[in-house]
């Protein structure tokens, strides 16, 4: 299969065929993010999508899972979409699961009965970047939507019967918004009661608005201590039905992992070990990563 630019899947599709159904990202606007910068947003043609399934079940004899890149899946037209989730049912009858990242914008673009059908096709998990729960924050950033269209993109994924994971990035708000980051961020969540819940932690990517900022100094990194403390906070303001919690990217400092609430007090006590234990300088940066 023949992909466009530089692929982004989540780190669970590992193991995924990556189904390249939209190039780059329709916002593209972030100032933290560089992962689509050398595409032009676009979709792909349904027939040419189709087209690439057929090759691949000529070659592999089992399937079981596929993520559809890239960013914007969720804005193919839902009968396009249908087409394809169709033809991925008819080719690969065992394939157990179907994901793709899903912009907030397009989840409240579609009514919730083509949710409900595109779900009952076939796509069966969505991964939201939710990013901060601080509206301040989001608009310093230009994520171009509000934490309250986080939420009730967030609701409508669920309603529908998707397995939603959603993503918040630690430090987001620097050393001015940590607060604010942690306890707002703590709230959309609560909101959503997102079956996984992940925290990646910033790593400012060169050629970014937000690399610019941290050069001229107008954006304070939080130090790895700082961060630990801004998780801390995050999951003192958690209150979760059942979800499984992760921190444990290569972007994190400490590797963190469980499910809340059930295991609330034990990731606190660990972080709470990790800041008395640890001095900043045992925290390499060169090992993080995306």
């Amino acid at each position: 299969m023949n992909y466009e630019g530089q692929i982004y899947r989540p780190p669970s599709e590992a193991y995924s065929l990556i189904l390249q159904v939209s190039i780059g990202c329709s916002h593209n606007q972030c100032s933290f993010c560089g992962m689509y910068k050398d595409k032009s947003f676009r979709l792909r043609k349904v027939e040419d999508i189709l087209r690439d399934l057929e090759r691949v079940r000529e070659v592999h004899p089992v399937v079981e899972k596929i993520f559809l890149a890239d960013g914007n899946a969720l804005g193919i037209p839902t009968e396009a979409l249908e087409k394809i989730l169709g033809e991925i049912r008819r080719l690969f009858p065992e394939c157990k699961k179907v994901s793709a990242y899903s912009a907030p914008k397009d989840i409240l673009r579609k009514s919730p009965e083509d949710l409900k059908k595109l779900n009952s096709l076939g796509l069966s998990m969505l991964y939201l970047g939710v990013e901060s729960g601080s509206d301040k924050i989001l608009r310093q950033v230009n994520k171009g939507v509000t934490p309250g269209e986080m939420m009730e993109a967030g609701e409508r994924a669920k309603e529908a019967g998707f397995t939603l994971s959603v993503t918040v990035v630690s430090g987001l708000g620097g050393k001015d918004l940590w607060q604010e980051h942690a306890w707002e961020s703590a709230k959309v969540i609560n909101r959503i009661q997102p079956d996984y819940f992940a925290l990646l932690t910033l790593l400012v990517q060169e050629g970014t608005p937000l690399y610019d900022e941290v050069k001229k100094g107008t954006f304070q990194l939080l130090n790895p201590r700082e961060v630990l403390l801004e998780t801390q906070k995050m999951i003192e303001g958690l209150d979760l039905e059942h979800t499984i919690f992760r921190s444990n990217h290569a972007s994190n400092y400490v590797a963190l992992e469980g499910t809340l609430p059930r295991d609330k007090d034990s990731l606190l006590n660990k972080i709470e070990e990790a800041m008395e234990e640890a001095q900043d300088y045992s925290f390499k940066e060169s090992y993080r990563r995306l």
